[in-house]
């Protein structure tokens, strides 16, 4: 284990070099992986890493959190912690950041999502170059319109041109939850796969991927990136939306609505987070 392995391994998100060219980094936020400023620091680190090692070529990231993939935003963290991050090297704020820069780093980024990909979750995976999902515990949304709020980390931009304008407003005005088959059916995921089968399958790909040459990936992705990512100037606004709709009224309200039901902690509101979304207008 090297220096960098040392520093993550006492970390909740950890990188593991499998070979110098394969990477995993692996959430383990318990209960449910819930993401924040704390997070946003350990997760640019490994970005940096990515972006700077010649060997790498492709990166995995998975979760040791059972049921729960990357779930949404820390909402109890003082929204100053958030502001105080300086912006990146893109010039976006933190997490849009760093998603813009794995989206374009030269290196495969692959999502094994097995549980709930949640808001920061889905955001996550949509901006690696490739995601798998279990066909039995899967579960991808943005369920923020739910909430009064307005995702913040690319997915109006991103979405679009994955599953097309109708499919896209779907996913994020019907702020529900979408399970593995589904996903995969409106290219939310590449494909779903059998629980089972899951990791095997992304292990075998991303080791085929890893024996290739990295010049001949890494061209091949940029060419790949021009035909289908967003400008930044599409992903800029979003999180500015996603922070002014914190301060909403209405956001407050149905937020402490949640937080009532148990949002924020292990049990019914997290594991079937876009059926309760779907109650508090009543």
């Amino acid at each position: 284990m090297n220096h960098a392995e040392r520093r993550f391994a006492t970390q909740q998100i950890r990188l593991e070099r499998r070979l110098p060219s394969y990477w995993r980094v692996t959430f383990d936020i318990p209960p449910v992986n819930i993401f924040g400023p704390k997070e946003l620091p350990q997760l640019n680190e490994i970005i940096t890493a990515i972006e700077k090692d010649e060997q790498v070529k492709v990166v995995v990231f998975d979760s040791a959190v059972d049921g729960f993939f990357i779930t949404h935003y820390d909402f109890l963290a003082p929204l100053e912690e958030s502001a105080k991050i300086p912006p990146g090297p893109t010039g976006l704020q933190a997490l849009p950041d760093m998603l813009v820069r794995l989206s374009r780093a030269p290196v495969v980024s692959i999502a094994s999502i097995r549980g709930r990909a949640t808001g920061v979750g889905s955001e996550l995976g949509l901006a690696s170059d490739m995601r798998f999902a279990s066909r039995e515990k899967a579960i991808l949304s943005q369920w923020e319109v739910g909430a009064g709020l307005v995702p913040g980390g690319g997915p109006m931009a991103r979405l679009p041109r994955l599953m097309g304008r109708g499919r896209a407003l779907e996913v994020l005005l019907g702020a529900d939850d979408i399970h593995g088959d589904l996903a995969e059916r409106y290219g939310y995921v590449n494909r779903s796969l059998p629980d089972s089968e899951l990791d095997g399958f992304v292990d075998a790909l991303a080791m085929r991927i890893a024996s290739f040459d990295k010049q001949a990936i890494a061209e091949t992705k940029r060419l790949v990136d021009v035909a289908s990512l967003p400008a930044d100037a599409e992903i800029k606004p979003e999180w500015e939306a996603f922070i002014a709709a914190l301060g909403r009224p209405a956001s407050q309200k149905r937020i402490k609505a949640l937080m009532a039901r148990g949002f924020h902690r292990a049990g019914d509101v997290e594991n079937r987070l876009g059926f309760h979304v779907g109650q508090l207008g009543e």
